[in-house]
């Protein structure tokens, strides 16, 4: 995932989750998201803070579960179909020792504005603690 959009990862994740295989996403935390980061940041605080901090919706401050929660909305995971495609899915932040070596797909450069989920998260942490 590294310097790729996390929308067209996810996209083509949920699509071959779908079809019943198994998918693996490295380097989960040097994904994109492109836009203003200002911007990008404002609106993933806007979601932290949204409703209840005990009854939820709960949302992600690690890269890796940001990508998942990307895919996972790109599929029906209410449904049985989606439940079992959803475990299919396994999202890394680095590559384990086990995929080193091995064939990946790539995806084309992003553009020049956009925030990597790492930084993302750790906007999002440091804002918490404030």
């Amino acid at each position: 995932a590294e310097n790729a959009i996390a929308g067209r990862i996810a996209s083509v994740a949920a699509k071959e989750l779908l079809k019943g295989a198994q998918v693996t996403i490295v380097n989960a935390e040097k994904a994109l998201i492109s836009g203003s980061p200002r911007y990008t940041i404002r609106i993933f605080k806007e979601k932290r803070e949204r409703g209840d901090p005990y009854a939820g919706p709960f949302y992600p401050t690690t890269p890796e579960r940001m990508l998942r929660r990307i895919v996972r909305g790109m599929m029906p995971y209410k449904k049985p179909m989606g439940k079992r495609a959803f475990r299919r899915l396994r999202v890394h932040q680095q590559v384990p020792e086990e995929l080193q070596g091995k064939a990946a797909a790539t995806f084309p450069a992003s553009p020049a504005k956009a925030i990597s989920l790492e930084l993302l998260a750790q906007e999002l942490r440091q804002r918490r603690r404030a």
